[in-house]
């Protein structure tokens, strides 16, 4: 049974909800709006051509939002703040005593009403101040992509933390007494290694440079680590970070995978955090291959296998015979227990999941993706893992990032004529999971615990 002090609710972020329906409310001022606006990136296939303004439009229409999360039984809701909205103009020359003079009230102000309307509701309410978008006055991502030009480099330039601190200390300063739980940055290691490493991806700036993707991944856990200080001089709320969480299986390299994705960057800030967010959605296996992908600044010794983890045919099966979704990420829940158990064994640090989901235009496979992963987690609550809260992927479709409005990930969709949100069965099979603290009653015979009979895999891959 799950405890009464659980969390239950859903994460939303600032760019990929935000916009849409008002032409108004644009915000032009961000690093991903140029890049998803960019002609040369939407001839070339790296983004989609979607645009974020005909998003699902939670800035001006939040209250149907959190009447759909007060329906479904949440207790809880993670939202985010655009740091390009508050400050669209550079700060580098501003102290921080007269950052009011420079900022967007307006901005600050609306989302202050945002935020009441959540905590009028009684639910808990965590505030995340980056999550993957930076002002366009400190990233251009299309100078950086083609002519190399680092004079606006974003996470690559040492200033950026700084700034972003400053930042931090005035959202304090303006939201914390709406807060419950402040979470600093959202997936440091994605935007470090798709940004570096994995131009497929379509992440800005898409290029290969290993020692690039350290530099941006130390500037934002320095980022964190400043900005963690100044919220603390502040604020006696619980102060986190959010982290993109993969469990890797696969050959003895797999060891040394999991050190460089998982635990060197969760060891080097993990010392200045009061809480961390798992996000968790798949997992990957990987096989090791000669010599040395990149410089001695990054060894990668291995490679992804195709049809496993987050590599798979979409609407399949993985080699390991597990579904695969909307996007061809394979349905692994033993890696969520896997990866909460050894994170709970290395660290004393609360968890929250902070987002797990599936994209699922049809709502055929969230079902058994929400009972399978709710099983888990009253797994690891049994075993006395220190996990406080459960934050779904998402309450509602929205924009994903290079991909659009393709992936549908939302417990409610969205009319494509009317833009009304219209809640997907699953929103009331979450409900009901919430109503019974339990997730026994939803799971069939054929349903096991991760580690016993045939959902395990040996290896991982065979």
């Amino acid at each position: 049974m799950i405890p009464e002090e659980f969390l239950f609710g859903a994460s939303l972020s600032g760019f990929q909800f935000e916009m849409g329906g008002d032409r108004e409310i644009i915000d032009e001022n961000t690093d991903w709006f140029r890049w998803v606006h960019d002609e040369m990136n939407i001839l070339t296939g790296v983004v989609s051509g979607d645009l974020p303004e005909d998003g699902p439009g939670y800035w001006r229409n939040f209250n149907a939002f959190h009447d759909l999360a007060e329906e479904a039984g949440m207790n809880s809701l993670r939202i985010g703040v655009e740091w390009s909205r508050i400050f669209p103009k550079p700060t580098f020359d501003v102290d921080g005593k007269s950052l009011r003079k420079v900022c967007d009230m307006n901005a600050v102000d609306h989302y202050r009403s945002i935020m009441s309307d959540i905590k009028q509701r009684g639910m808990k309410l965590m505030v995340n101040l980056n999550h993957f978008t930076l002002p366009i006055w400190c990233h251009d991502p299309v100078a950086v992509n083609r002519r190399l030009d680092l004079s606006c480099s974003g996470w690559l330039d040492k200033r950026t933390a700084n700034e972003f601190s400053k930042y931090a200390s005035f959202a304090a300063e303006c939201f914390d007494d709406l807060v419950d739980f402040w979470s600093t940055l959202n997936e440091p290691n994605i935007v470090a290694m798709l940004g570096y490493f994995s131009r497929e991806s379509g992440f800005p700036p898409s290029i290969i440079a290993p020692d690039l993707w350290n530099s941006a991944l130390e500037n934002q856990v320095d980022a964190h680590r400043l900005a963690y200080r100044e919220i603390k001089k502040i604020s006696a709320k619980p102060v986190g970070m959010l982290y993109a969480t993969v469990w890797l299986d696969g050959d003895s390299s797999k060891e040394r995978a999991m050190d460089l994705l998982n635990w060197n960057p969760l060891d080097s800030f993990l010392s200045e955090s009061d809480f961390l967010g798992i996000n968790y959605y798949s997992r990957n296996v990987v096989e090791t291959v000669p010599g040395i992908v990149g410089d001695s600044q990054c060894p990668v010794k291995w490679k992804m296998l195709d049809g496993y983890g987050y590599s798979c045919t979409p609407g399949s099966r993985s080699r390991s015979g597990n579904l695969s979704t909307d996007n061809g990420w394979e349905f692994y829940p033993e890696g969520l227990y896997r990866m909460a158990s050894e994170i709970s064994r290395r660290y004393s640090t609360p968890l929250l999941i902070t987002e797990n989901g599936v994209a699922d235009a049809h709502d055929i496979y969230r079902p058994r993706y929400l009972t399978s992963h709710f099983d888990v987690i009253e797994r690891l609550l049994d075993e006395g893992v220190d996990l406080r809260g459960y934050l779904h992927w998402s309450l509602t479709d929205n924009y994903e990032w290079a991909l659009g409005m393709s992936m549908k990930f939302g417990l409610a969709g969205l009319d494509p004529v009317t833009g009304e949100l219209v809640p997907r069965p699953s929103l009331y099979l979450y409900r009901e999971i919430i109503r019974s603290r339990s997730v026994s009653r939803f799971l069939s015979q054929k349903q096991q615990k991760p580690g016993e009979g045939s959902m395990e895999v040996s290896d991982g891959y065979h």
